[in-house]
């Protein structure tokens, strides 16, 4: 397997669009192109002729409708971005007491910096964790399948008491919705009773009192029964 920086040498933006192949893959089982041009803020045509390289290079494939997805070595390279991602952002955040709503962007600057062997002692410095501070899970992790199929807070009954567990990659890339969980503190571990519901905002009551969602923002917020 060619290495990441083999790669952006011949490639440069390679390492991002197979990144977000896995993500948009993992939460959401096929990757249209028009999907792929949003995350990426990029017109379509740049993604056809993107996808058109990295077939090239045997790191996609596409079938008859279109839908992309990676070949065992694209996935890998994959993987091993996303996993120099997450411990990047716990670098950031639990060592370095960074911002939590800033460290997916900082992250994303420092990863292809990474060595293997500091990727490994990182993992090992941090404790092995299982997700991101964001809660998103590593790629392989034991919680890695429960955590992709969490129902959303949008999905919550009213009255039902829960613990908030993740902010999806999607949300994580929304504007202002990494800020707005840290100001709400609507982070990993929170409790929330939901109160009300409407299609414009959830209403739920925590210990320091009532919290207003977006409903927009709701869908990437998800939850495990408190």
């Amino acid at each position: 397997m060619m290495t990441l920086q083999e790669l952006k040498n011949q490639f440069p933006a390679a390492p991002e669009y197979l990144t977000q192949i896995f993500l948009i893959e993992r939460d959401n089982g096929i990757v249209p192109n028009a999907k792929l041009a949003d995350r990426l803020e990029v017109s379509r045509p740049a993604v056809s002729q993107a996808v058109g390289r990295l077939k090239k290079l045997n790191l996609v494939v596409q079938d008859r409708y279109g839908s992309i997805g990676l070949t065992r070595e694209g996935r890998e390279i994959a993987e091993k971005v996303v996993r120099r991602h997450f411990l990047l952002e716990h670098l950031l955040v639990d060592v370095l007491d960074f911002s939590w709503a800033q460290s997916d962007t900082e992250a994303a600057f420092l990863q292809d910096s990474l060595s293997d062997v500091l990727t490994g002692h990182l993992e090992k410095f941090l404790g092995y964790p299982k997700t991101c501070p964001h809660g998103n899970p590593f790629p392989g992790s034991d919680i890695e399948k429960e955590y992709l199929e969490a129902p959303s807070l949008s999905e919550a009954e009213q009255g039902i008491r829960l613990r908030i567990i993740r902010i999806t990659e999607e949300g994580e890339m929304t504007d202002g919705m990494l800020s707005f969980c840290s100001e709400k503190g609507l982070l990993p571990g929170r409790k929330l009773t939901v109160a009300l519901k409407s299609p414009e905002e959830i209403l739920c009551d925590s210990e320091t009192g009532s919290i207003a969602v977006p409903g927009e923002m709701a869908g990437f917020i998800r939850w495990e029964p408190a």
